[in-house]
């Protein structure tokens, strides 16, 4: 009789403790913004885990993003061990090991903005922030909420800096002050604060400050050392002066500001100096952009009523699709042009800046396999949308992972979305005016037009690269789970070579009609990931096993197996470990159209031996790729 197979057992038993800890967590952060919480009896079965939602994002907004958050890291890669997701207003860690007792605030994440206040001020500037946070970290520490936000009046730089603290609400007056205080003396060594903004986030306490209001002000917001009369006054003429560009700005901004006057004397005027400075933001940031921009060929402003009407009042059964950043409506302009418009949720971690980088970027380049941006819409501060043309198949995932579609998408159909995926990298990382890495290459962000040409979508968090330059080191890590490449993921090192990854991956997918963070089986062992999967059946000669059964129905003359298997072999080629030996996007192309060229053997793929957590990395467990992931999605 064979021995049972103790991993599954514990595998499933596992995957049970965190979907029940899953629950907990949501359920207790919905009441109290932080949950704590544990399932299961011991390891390497047990779920321990804790999530905390910034004190302004409450209820049932708080528990929306920690259960998106959770499903992605469950069931985007499997089984993940130990897992921190640090988003703009959330965050949450889970692990099969008991991290909870010690209160530890790792892993911490230290970001800073990159202007600088300036020399003269630097020194008076970085006491006015300390200043600013230790009085937020005293009062945080004495409330039941353990949050506390502020503002303090900066006279180096003539206007207000914005601070936020918090700790986990299980955390003790002691525990609080002890874990914010260890973050504020690390601040000197570890931040730059003479710059504009930055922010320390750990698991259990978080400090920020920026010069833009980023939380809600409400009554329990501290206001210190605020100037009245005619600094005050100063301060506001200051901040319109920012933002008046043109002669329509300017009335635009005289409304406001006597809106805000008479706010002003009815007593709750601070909300208002709220929104006069995310408008000024708002003007100074985009709208001059969008205005240069309407001159452009083919980029146009829409009016709200207008994307309103075309989109039956954004109607679900007009909905082409739903991610982290907000809903995808179908919609018919008065003209007849079918459109896609993108509706960014008011919430959504795609920001005015997001907003304004994917408008730059798509707005100027043009390529048969990238998707043509319209236009645009902004109404206030809750309403942005970006405007493209139609893609009558929507995107390439709802055919390569729906069993009721793959059969359409023949072999030639695959290898046709393939070159245009690897034409439209190719034109953004050499042949336009800026390299352009994307940065989120998947199957949901390629879209296809009614003849099934690829077209890549989604700029929001492209990078761009000047001058010489070839690669970069990022404190912000952004992507999806499955798709981002090593260097990236646990260095920081962003090149072109991590979208020449990410492709690789989607080959992957394309070839065989799987997720890159499927559960996979290959003889006797267990994988998490599709390419330590796709590696193991290469290595084995047996790399035809990996290919979509559909890919082969007609392959008479077994030409489509021999492209099946160059594909393979490029594919590997591209998610190699070491960033060097993946090709650049204009040798993938090669190795793709010459059939006659001999391509190099692919070694070992990327996250084929990395085992999941501290726990089972003692044990024998198979390989898998289950990292130590630290996901970051942080708009400023």
């Amino acid at each position: 009789m064979p021995a049972p197979d103790n991993t599954t057992t514990s595998d499933a038993a596992y995957r049970s403790n965190l979907n029940k800890l899953a629950a907990i967590l949501v359920a207790g952060a919905k009441a109290n913004s932080s949950a704590v919480g544990t399932s299961g009896a011991a390891a390497p079965d047990a779920a321990y885990g804790v999530a905390l939602c910034r004190g302004d994002f409450t209820g049932d907004a708080c528990a929306r993003g920690l259960a998106d958050a959770l499903r992605s890291a469950i069931n985007d890669c499997e089984l993940h061990r130990n897992v921190t997701l640090y988003y703009d207003r959330h965050q949450l860690r889970f692990s099969d090991v008991d991290f909870l007792s010690g209160y530890s605030n790792e892993p911490e994440w230290v970001e800073n903005n990159t202007n600088f206040v300036g020399t003269s001020v630097a020194a008076a500037f970085q006491g006015r922030v300390a200043g600013l946070l230790r009085t937020l970290t005293d009062a945080a520490a004495s409330r039941p909420g353990r949050y506390a936000a502020g503002e303090a009046w900066s006279m180096e730089i003539d206007r207000p800096v914005y601070g936020l603290v918090q700790c986990t609400r299980d955390m003790t007056t002691q525990l609080c002050n002890s874990c914010l205080g260890g973050v504020l003396s690390e601040m000197p060594r570890r931040m730059n604060t003479s710059m504009e903004g930055g922010r320390i986030i750990g698991v259990r306490c978080v400090v920020r400050y920026e010069l833009d209001a980023f939380f809600d002000i409400d009554n329990m917001t501290l206001h210190l050392d605020m100037p009245n009369g005619a600094t005050k006054n100063k301060a506001w003429i200051w901040a319109l002066g920012v933002a008046l560009a043109g002669a329509a700005v300017c009335v635009s901004c005289f409304l406001l500001f006597k809106e805000l006057k008479k706010r002003r004397r009815r007593g709750p005027y601070k909300r208002a100096r709220s929104e006069l400075q995310k408008f000024s933001m708002a003007i100074q940031n985009v709208i001059t952009l969008w205005r240069l921009e309407e001159g452009s060929s083919g980029f146009s402003l829409y009016d709200f009523s207008e994307i309103k009407a075309a989109t039956d009042n954004f109607s679900g059964e007009n909905m082409l699709g739903q991610g982290g950043f907000g809903s995808v409506y179908k919609g018919e302009l008065p003209n007849g042009l079918e459109i896609a418009a993108k509706r960014l949720a008011a919430s959504s971690g795609q920001g005015l800046l997001e907003l304004k980088n994917e408008i730059q970027l798509v707005a100027k380049l043009q390529h048969k396999n990238l998707v043509k941006l319209l236009g645009c819409c902004i109404q206030g501060d809750q309403e942005k949308i970006i405007v493209y043309e139609y893609m009558p198949n929507k995107s390439l995932d709802t055919f390569i992972f729906e069993a009721k579609r793959q059969a359409v998408l023949s072999w030639p159909k695959r290898l046709h979305i393939i070159d245009g995926i690897c034409q439209g990298l190719l034109y953004l990382h050499e042949h336009s005016t800026v390299c352009v890495v994307h940065r989120d290459l998947k199957a949901s962000n390629i879209l296809l037009d009614s003849d099934m040409n690829a077209k890549i979508s989604d700029f929001g968090i492209a990078r761009i690269f000047y001058s010489n330059a070839t690669q970069s080191n990022t404190t912000r890590i952004v992507g999806t789970i499955g798709y981002i490449a090593p260097e990236y993921a646990l260095d920081g090192v962003c090149s072109v070579k991590s979208d020449v990854f990410s492709f690789g991956v989607l080959v992957l997918e394309i070839i065989s009609g799987k997720k890159t963070g499927g559960y996979y089986r290959f003889d006797d062992e267990k994988h998490y990931c599709l390419i330590a999967y796709a590696w193991q059946l290469w290595r084995d000669g047996r790399w035809h096993e990996l290919a979509d059964p559909s890919c082969l129905l007609g392959d008479d003359d077994g030409h489509c197996s021999t492209m099946l298997r160059r594909c393979t072999q490029v594919a590997l080629l591209c998610v190699q470990e070491d960033a060097d030996d993946r090709p650049a996007m204009d040798e993938v192309l090669r190795m793709l159209s010459n059939d006659n060229m001999t391509l190099p053997e692919p070694k070992q793929a990327a996250y084929f031996n990395v085992r999941p957590g501290a726990a089972a990395a003692a044990a024998d467990a198979p390989p898998s790729c289950n990292i130590t992931i630290t996901m970051i999605t942080l708009p400023r």
